[in-house]
């Protein structure tokens, strides 16, 4: 998909010129630049949505679960068609990078293996954002908690965890 393509190299070349640490300025720009691109086409459907089936959602949904309080705490999730928000604290002696594989490897794994399919099923790279206030952190919660109105799902087409509604 050349315009894909296009926004790959676009954000590559972003990154060459913008090398880390990034001050709060440069991390608005960047979110405006791609981050928003990204949630419109997901938004939109775009790519694959088979998490739009019960049971592969079922799959990531009690994936993100099955460690809650042992290496992070959940906050919120929403299983979309197309992509998985999750908003959580990690706890003392676990890596991000480490959650993320275990919970694409787990689900990509048990999801081909339900569904007869092979090869890979989440994207390499992940989006993620560091927390910087409660203000911010009900700001992402928000986020989260709206995305299926947002891409006008119903109920059934998503999965959402909300510790506040669980509780």
């Amino acid at each position: 998909m050349k315009s894909s393509t296009n926004w790959r190299e676009a954000k590559e070349a972003w990154l060459r010129w913008h090398p880390e640490p990034r001050d709060a300025a440069v991390e608005k720009e960047y979110h405006q630049l791609f981050s928003r691109r990204i949630d419109e086409w997901l938004d939109a459907g775009s790519g694959s949505c088979l998490l739009k089936e019960h049971r592969p959602a079922e799959v990531v949904a009690s994936a993100l679960r099955h460690f809650d309080a042992k290496r992070y705490v959940l906050a919120t999730f929403v299983v979309m068609p197309n992509h998985v928000h999750v908003l959580f604290r990690l706890l003392l002696g676990h890596r991000l990078e480490d959650v993320l594989k275990a919970w694409k490897g787990f689900t990509a794994r048990e999801i081909n293996r339900q569904t007869g399919r092979s090869g890979p099923l989440w994207q390499q790279d992940y989006w993620d954002r560091m927390i910087r206030n409660e203000e911010h952190f009900a700001k992402c919660q928000d986020y989260i908690l709206r995305n299926p109105e947002k891409a006008k799902l119903r109920p059934g087409e998503y999965i959402l965890y909300d510790t506040i509604q669980a509780a």
